[in-house]
């Protein structure tokens, strides 16, 4: 079968199934960007922030602390590409520039937070496992 074969008859089939015959794990699958994109650092806090609601540039970059402005756009265009987040400028002075989430991008807002959530849920468990913190020497 050829690539173009291989990729059709493979678009149909649910994630679990592709990562079992391999193909995330292809290093030209193009779900890997977007993976990278999604679960980046700050790629999962705007998206749990915008479950929030509209944000504007300024109000991220509060919310999200310690992300830097040029991080912040890059992660807004990355999500924006993959049509996860809608970028809506205002033709007014100064600029005003508006960031939600589109339908897919509530999708996948949803599904990191279920990992954000665990993450902070089981923090101490695994604050306990790191060889390096005071509290795994207990």
């Amino acid at each position: 079968m050829g690539d173009n074969q291989d990729q059709a008859s493979t678009q149909a089939l649910p994630l679990a199934e592709l990562m079992r015959r391999g193909v995330l794990f292809s290093e030209k699958c193009p779900s890997r960007e977007v993976l990278k994109h999604v679960t980046s650092r700050w790629g999962v806090l705007v998206l749990v922030a915008l479950l929030g609601g509209t944000h504007r540039f300024s109000d991220l970059r509060r919310k999200i602390g310690g992300v830097s402005e040029k991080m912040l756009a890059e992660t807004l265009q990355w999500l924006e590409g993959d049509g996860f987040v809608l970028r809506t400028a205002y033709p007014v002075v100064p600029p005003h520039v508006e960031y939600s989430l589109t339908p897919l991008g509530m999708e996948v807002a949803r599904r990191v937070e279920g990992l954000a959530d665990w993450i902070e849920e089981n923090l101490p468990r695994i604050l306990q496992s790191q060889p390096d913190t005071p509290s795994a020497t207990k």
